[in-house]
């Protein structure tokens, strides 16, 4: 583990330590435990687990153990945790009580929805059905979903922070909304569990993040900026450079999961993520600047087109929170270049 990383489990738990003590002699399952949020969850999970000398478990589902044990053997090994194979759509429930349950088992992998726009509606829906069925017969008081924004559908290009209560949605008639409205169905899920069968249903929309774990080859900007200066490569700006993004540091998503999960309200969503708006093209340059390589933009923009946006209003999220400073966007990509170079470099 990186110094880097026991830094920010470190500052995970000085801003959540009070919230621990109901999770003392009880268990938890995670789905997607895997992946960029799942890694950090259980990394702070352990990490918080072992410092409070807490009696707790995590029984976290994936489809591949064996892949799961190469990329983290640290955490595979862990007491506190449990690793259970099977698929999010069918898997048999474990048995025993649980408390509480996170879902963050769906994919975020942006060529699945070209392949298969169906079948990835499927899996959000089928997903989010069968963790609720198993959160309703283990006994399971809170349950948190962590949605998206991209529940919203395309935001208006003069709201310059979208809010909780913007009640725009995906456009249904254009298939690439699969993803969007499959949270959505989701959410609505959770609601009516809540409502029927008494479950906590917390619902974290979560929009754009960096740190340690994110995937660098995929659909995420970010990620691919920081892979092409750790090579050592010209950052390539596929589009025009304008869409204004934002990015919240993984240790303080961490502690925005692991607050809502613990004290937000039922069935009243949150939006997790930054509200310091940078535009692709900037975020670029900043990458290039820190790490000295160049940015090549492919399009040339319109300068009568208002750029894309996608940034939350975060008001209602840090209400919650004791204390709202956030890892600063600099910080956050040099911590993240920090870890995956090491990482580059063990595999050299």
């Amino acid at each position: 583990m990186t110094k880097i990383l026991i830094e920010d489990l470190e500052h995970i738990l000085i801003h959540t330590e009070s919230l621990w003590d109901e999770m003392n002699e009880k268990r938890i399952f995670i789905t997607g435990g895997t992946g960029f949020f799942g890694c950090w969850l259980l990394e702070s999970f352990t990490y918080i687990v072992d410092q409070l000398k807490l009696s707790a478990q995590a029984v976290i589902l994936t489809r591949d153990l064996e892949r799961f044990k190469q990329k983290c053997p640290h955490l595979f090994n862990h007491p506190a945790l449990e690793f259970y194979q099977g698929d999010i759509c069918n898997f048999p429930f474990p048995k025993g009580e649980f408390s509480y349950l996170i879902h963050a088992g769906t994919s975020t992998n942006a060529r699945l929805y070209e392949d298969n726009h169906l079948g990835m509606f499927n899996e959000i829906i089928e997903g989010t059905r069968r963790t609720l069925e198993f959160a309703k017969v283990s006994g399971v008081k809170k349950y948190l979903l962590t949605s998206s924004g991209a529940v919203y559908g395309k935001q208006p290009d003069t709201m310059s922070h979208i809010p909780e209560t913007y009640e725009g949605s995906p456009d249904t008639c254009n298939i690439s909304s699969s993803y969007g409205e499959g949270k959505r169905v989701s959410e609505l899920l959770c609601k009516l569990y809540s409502q029927e069968y008494g479950i906590e249903t917390k619902i974290a929309r979560c929009f754009t993040f960096v740190g340690a774990y994110l995937p660098l080859n995929l659909h995420f900007a970010i990620g691919n900026f920081i892979r092409d200066a750790i090579e050592g490569k010209n950052i390539e700006i596929k589009g025009d450079g304008t869409p204004l993004r934002s990015y919240l540091y993984a240790s303080d998503l961490m502690i925005w999961l692991w607050t809502i999960l613990f004290e937000g309200k039922s069935s009243f969503p949150y939006n997790v993520g930054s509200n310091q708006e940078i535009s692709i093209k900037n975020l670029a340059e900043l990458i290039g600047k820190i790490y000295e390589v160049k940015v090549n933009i492919h399009q040339i923009s319109k300068l009568d087109q208002l750029p894309n946006r996608y940034v939350p209003s975060i008001n209602r999220s840090l209400s919650l929170l004791e204390d709202q400073t956030m890892v600063e966007l600099t910080e956050a990509i040099k911590k993240t270049f920090v870890w995956y170079g090491m990482q580059h470099r063990l595999r050299r």
